[in-house]
């Protein structure tokens, strides 16, 4: 499994309740989480076959930003 890593500008639980659903149709309930203790706010996605652009997409889609973390 790869793990892709992301900076966002999600901030609170509440944040994280909005963009949910969209990464959960994504990449899967239990494929990603999002530390909101990290100053980047990072979201780590577990996946094989989902390209970053992919969840790029669906965050902005939540409304929020993503860039992937090289």
């Amino acid at each position: 499994m790869e793990t892709i890593k992301f900076t966002t500008n999600i901030k609170c639980s509440g944040c994280t309740a909005t963009v949910t659903p969209f990464l959960n149709n994504t990449v899967g309930e239990d494929n990603w989480e999002i530390d909101l203790q990290s100053t980047d706010k990072l979201l780590n996605v577990v996946a094989d076959d989902i390209a970053a652009d992919e969840v790029r997409k669906s965050v902005e889609a939540a409304g929020y930003k993503a860039e992937l973390l090289q």
